[in-house]
């Protein structure tokens, strides 16, 4: 962590500023139940230190393509421990959305193959 104390609870904007995350991205993970804050007397969220460490996890797994649904799932040790990447109950998840990107390239390439066809199909002879 920078220069905040690693006991003093954070607001949504200092986690914001400590993550790279946008205030309204920690929001909606927040509502979706995947980060846990409370209410300081201002009646603003207040986060405990070990919210950055969540919303970096969570910043790793969507870059994947895992959804928030997805990562609900996910134990809290996946959300709690820095870098953790995968554990038995992530795996299934995980080796889906692999084979969803998969099925993804596959297609990307059948569609760049049938334009590659398309386009020498139709040059001008030379």
């Amino acid at each position: 962590m920078s220069a905040l104390s690693a006991a003093s609870p954070l607001s949504i904007g200092a986690l914001a500023r400590e993550t790279g995350v946008s205030v309204r991205s920690i929001r909606h993970y927040d509502d979706h139940g995947l980060l846990q804050s409370s209410r300081a007397s201002n009646g603003y969220r207040s986060f405990a230190p070990v919210a950055v460490t969540q919303v970096r996890q969570i910043q790793r797994f969507i870059a994947t393509g895992l959804s928030l649904a997805e990562i609900q799932a996910f134990p809290d040790c996946m959300l709690l421990v820095e870098g953790a990447l995968s554990c038995p109950e992530t795996t299934p998840a995980q080796r889906k959305r692999l084979e969803a990107i998969d099925r993804e390239i596959a297609d990307l390439e059948r569609r760049r193959t049938r334009l590659i066809q398309l386009l020498s199909d139709g040059a001008a002879p030379g």
